[in-house]
């Protein structure tokens, strides 16, 4: 036998209250005081009561569901979004209907398949946002936060501060005595790296340190193990990778050429990915907050739909964290 689903008129009735001042807490109406709201979230807890998404979506012309935009799942940092995204829309009570791009990048057409799904909005990330610049985001007619992006009047723009946390990890190998600091940069189309190029290139000016050329990779740590030779054999001391899977390529080459991490070669990271500390030795990089990415987007993005409020552009500060694969240049002629 199914066990019947509880009605909003079970809850009504455990808490001694009408039906409609159930619905009003259900649809988050401020008409209720806190004591009848506690009580009625108190039955639903209770009860094991689940609002009936189909049926609000008859009523409020919403489907409680957001739409998430992305180049591929395959990266550490999207994946570290996605699940981001994922918790904070379910704190909010929404649903998430992921989109990949995949290899023609057709931005347009990911609007279109969520449109049609129903979505009441949608948040872009990383990649996929240099695609978004160029579209026309409102033939979908989709409220859009995108993350990663310059300010841009047709959507919300929550980014982390890459070009800040670029500049806090030039400056501190240069604190450690390195002449100038070699920089493994993401791939080209990428705002992140872009940004983090940007704020390796001020710190180095800003110093009066040479700018070297970039040497680019494509996030993974086979590119940057393909890409450390370059760096290696123009006597590079300092290494600045562009995210901690990079850096990890760094640190393999490194070793195999014959050379130590720190003592011949000082290399920082960005992301601080769960297994930075781990690596060997333990990655001085840049802290980017996904959760409180995730959370700031999912919350631009509901608070629009919910509220009609306007597009928002907001900076997500970054930290370095400094471990043990940097430490003071080493003595020349050593």
């Amino acid at each position: 036998m199914t066990a019947r689903r509880v009605s909003m008129a079970d809850v009504a009735e455990r808490a001694g209250v009408s039906g409609q001042t159930v619905s009003r807490v259900v649809n988050a109406s401020p008409r209720v005081d806190p004591e009848t709201r506690a009580r009625i979230e108190a039955a639903m807890t209770e009860l094991g009561y689940r609002p009936h998404r189909a049926a609000r979506a008859l009523r409020t012309g919403r489907t409680q569901t957001i739409g998430l935009v992305v180049s591929t799942l395959a990266s550490v940092g999207n994946s570290r979004m996605l699940q981001a995204v994922a918790d904070a829309a379910a704190t909010r009570g929404y649903a998430l209907t992921v989109v990949t791009l995949g290899a023609d990048g057709d931005v347009a057409a990911a609007f279109e398949r969520l449109a049609e799904q129903g979505v009441d909005g949608a948040i872009v990330l990383n990649e996929a946002t240099a695609h978004v610049r160029g579209a026309d985001v409102g033939a979908a007619g989709l409220r859009l936060v995108v993350v990663d992006s310059p300010r841009d009047d047709r959507f919300g723009v929550v980014e982390t501060d890459h070009a800040g946390g670029a500049r806090h990890a030039t400056e501190h190998l240069l604190a450690l005595g390195h002449a100038t600091v070699r920089h493994l940069a993401g791939p080209g189309g990428s705002f992140a790296a872009a940004e983090r190029e940007r704020g390796w290139r001020e710190a180095l000016t800003a110093a009066g340190a040479s700018v070297p050329p970039v040497v680019r990779g494509d996030w993974t740590s086979a590119s940057g193990f393909a890409a450390a030779s370059a760096l290696l054999e123009s006597g590079a001391t300092a290494v600045f990778a562009a995210n901690d899977q990079m850096a990890l390529g760094v640190l393999r080459a490194v070793a195999e050429s014959g050379r130590a991490v720190p003592g011949d070669v000082s290399v920082v990271g960005f992301d601080d990915v769960a297994d930075a500390a781990d690596y060997r030795p333990p990655l001085t990089t840049v802290r980017q907050d996904f959760d409180a990415l995730g959370a700031r987007a999912v919350a631009a993005l509901v608070d629009g739909i919910e509220a009609g409020t306007p597009a928002a552009f907001e900076t997500v500060p970054t930290r370095l964290v400094v471990r043990e694969s940097t430490a003071p240049a080493p003595t020349p002629g050593r």
